[in-house]
């Protein structure tokens, strides 16, 4: 593999530079082949079995997770396991895809597999670390790569509460030091990524709720448990009551995403669904929220005499990057690209369980510019058409193996 370019660094120390042509392409004729294929959480066999084939291609030694799918891999390491303390940096990616249609009606790369998508851009994460995992043990065997690096494939970000529990649980974290991530914003152009030093995404928990009452007649709801009406105060009443009950700057919300009840429009239901989400800014806020948000549904349905059961699914506390691994991304993405290729970001409310990982070590997620420079359509993520500018994949890989560089200089 030929390393086309340097970037000279303070001290006379020398950055390899640009992919070659020929890695990028294969890159991203990998990312598209892992598009076509999406695979759910827990159940992404085939795409541990392409990554796996890669890393062993290059001469790496990748072992599959307990779990059954997702890798981890290290470079630069002598042995099955490293045993020189906590020094490696670790790159990881998420690699499962999403429960949604794949809607892209003119892509020669849309999903083959009815209802699945890799609409949240997992197919790049997973494509940046393998192609820097290849980059870093080239460097390796040239003898230029500092300090071990640890690559970990992480399967079931999207089933909650995540799979990075999982990959903890395996030992994935022994010996590691410090821990990155991106994840694609398509409000960001390619070419750049976005920054935030503490809280760059928030806490998301999951909430389903049961309502019963002994139904009726709707010409007589005074004689029974109107339930509708008591599902539809919980829809709108405990958001609010919620809301009085925590500090508005904690962020808190809870937004719903489906309410089901009756069959006939002049019967009373005796049973009605709700299931929605909590989203959280603030880490202390989202500790104390499962007690608040249940006291306030009971609340609300004890006041129409609803008798409610109440499951709070536990999701993800926040993303909280560290001032210093922050900085090594920052120091990372201008040297190799400048200055101009960083720009803040805001704390979203969308939810990501890297958060776990950083309960045990430093470290910093930055969000991946995938939108072509001067397009004006976003494509959203969770969104059936979502779709990257495919040079975000450089920028990527060029960001890791720069910080992986970096990190082992300092």
């Amino acid at each position: 593999m030929s390393l086309e370019s340097e970037v000279d660094l303070p001290g006379g120390a020398v950055l390899p530079g640009a992919l070659p042509d020929a890695l990028r392409a294969e890159l991203i004729a990998f990312r598209r082949d892992l598009h076509m294929h999406p695979e759910l959480g827990n159940q992404e066999f085939r795409t541990t079995a392409a990554i796996k084939e890669r890393l062993e291609r290059a001469g790496l030694k990748p072992r599959v997770l307990a779990v059954g799918t997702g890798l981890v891999c290290d470079i630069g390491v002598e042995g099955e396991q490293w045993d020189g303390g906590p020094s490696m940096l670790a790159l990881r990616a998420d690699i499962d895809g999403l429960p949604i249609p794949d809607t892209k009606t003119e892509c020669p790369y849309r999903s083959t597999v009815p209802d699945r998508a890799h609409a949240c851009g997992h197919d790049v994460h997973t494509t940046v670390v393998l192609g820097a995992g290849l980059v870093l043990a080239e460097l390796h065997r040239r003898g230029a790569l500092p300090r071990p690096v640890r690559l970990i494939f992480q399967p079931a970000e999207e089933v909650l509460p995540g799979g990075a529990a999982d990959v903890i649980k395996c030992g994935a974290l022994e010996g590691v030091g410090a821990i990155i991530a991106v994840h694609c914003d398509p409000r960001v152009d390619a070419g750049k990524i976005g920054l935030r030093e503490g809280p760059i995404t928030s806490a998301c928990d999951r909430l389903e709720i049961g309502l019963d009452g002994p139904g009726g007649h709707t010409a007589r709801p005074h004689l029974t448990t109107d339930l509708v009406t008591a599902a539809a105060r919980v829809v709108t009443d405990v958001p609010a009551l919620v809301g009085r009950r925590f500090d508005s700057r904690s962020g808190l919300a809870i937004t719903w995403g489906r309410v089901e009840s009756g069959h006939a429009p002049n019967v009373i239901p005796q049973h009605a669904e709700l299931s929605g989400t909590v989203r959280c800014l603030d880490l202390e806020a989202w500790r104390q929220a499962p007690d608040v948000v249940v006291a306030a549904i009971d609340e609300i349905a004890n006041l129409y005499r609803a008798k409610s059961e109440i499951n709070y699914v536990r999701g993800v506390p926040p993303v909280v990057n560290e001032p210093g691994v922050t900085e090594l991304l920052r120091e990372a993405m201008i040297v190799r690209r400048g200055v101009e290729s960083v720009e803040g970001t805001e704390q979203s409310l969308g939810g990501e369980d890297f958060s776990w990982y950083l309960e045990h070590v430093p470290g910093a997620m930055a969000r991946l510019g995938v939108c072509t420079p001067g397009e004006r359509q976003i494509r959203d993520l969770h969104q059936g058409d979502f779709d990257v500018d495919e040079s975000a994949i450089t920028v990527g890989v060029e960001l890791f193996t720069a910080a992986a560089l970096v990190n082992g200089l300092r």
